[in-house]
């Protein structure tokens, strides 16, 4: 019988860690991997019999690979905890471990933002893999390695992306310093060219190739706030040069 492991990274997310497992149920084991949340977060995952291990958070593919090497099932599925496995997603994810066609499969994420789910806005990520010699790499936007075809999953994954302005802002924030850090430590330098195409093409990519104005308000809401979080990373980045930070 074909086994399933579910990875599933937390910081403080006691409001969402249980709707995230019981969404990932039908696996033969769930593995939280916790940055030492203060929030009851641990407890909460405990209670629902997730093997939980605590680390200290250093990047996040440092932390899924900590987790992997736990990992006992022929196949793990990666998940966070602001997303549900949908009835027909978990049906199809066991359709295919069983079949094994691919070594990996790609799962679409619509974006939830401003209490709608924006089709248009739809990512596509490797989060389902055979269990065999993978890891990630890469400090924010962590890239699964494996070897291997690929395919990719017709159901999508509930992502609710966003838990409100306020909230998407200082994500974004949080992400342009750490990005801005690790360029800086790379040697890599921000011109005033950054600062004006680069957020420029964000938007016009998410608004118009992406078709994010087939959203409404939402999608352009989105794309002005993408926009922003590219201009905020190049700033923060001439400011850590100046040593103005």
């Amino acid at each position: 019988m074909t086994t399933l492991s579910v990875i599933l990274p937390t910081y403080n997310e006691a409001s969402y860690i249980e709707d995230a497992v019981k969404s990932v149920e039908f696996a033969d084991e769930i593995i939280v991997i916790d940055s030492f949340s203060t929030d009851g977060t641990k407890e909460k995952a405990i209670a629902m019999g997730c093997k939980v291990l605590e680390r200290k958070f250093d990047n996040f593919s440092s932390q899924k690979n900590h987790a992997i090497s736990y990992a006992t099932g022929d196949w793990v599925l990666f998940i966070d905890a602001d997303e549900r496995v949908s009835q027909k997603l978990k049906l199809e994810i066991l359709s295919v471990i069983q079949k094994g066609e691919h070594l990996g499969y790609k799962i679409q994420f619509p974006h939830f933002y401003m209490n709608r789910f924006l089709y248009h806005k739809v990512d596509k990520v490797v989060r389902l893999v055979k269990n065999d010699s993978i890891s990630f790499s890469g400090d924010v936007h962590e890239k699964l390695l494996f070897k291997g075809s690929v395919g990719t999953l017709k159901n999508f994954m509930i992502h609710y992306t966003y838990k409100g302005l306020f909230h998407l802002l200082q994500k974004k924030d949080s992400y342009a310093w750490f990005q801005a850090n690790t360029a800086f430590k790379k040697e890599k330098k921000a011109t005033y060219f950054h600062l004006f195409f680069k957020p420029f093409y964000r938007f016009f990519s998410s608004y118009f190739l992406k078709r994010g104005f087939m959203d409404g308000i939402p999608g352009l809401a989105l794309a002005s706030i993408n926009a922003y979080g590219v201009f905020s990373r190049y700033a923060k980045i001439i400011l850590i040069e100046k040593g103005l930070k």
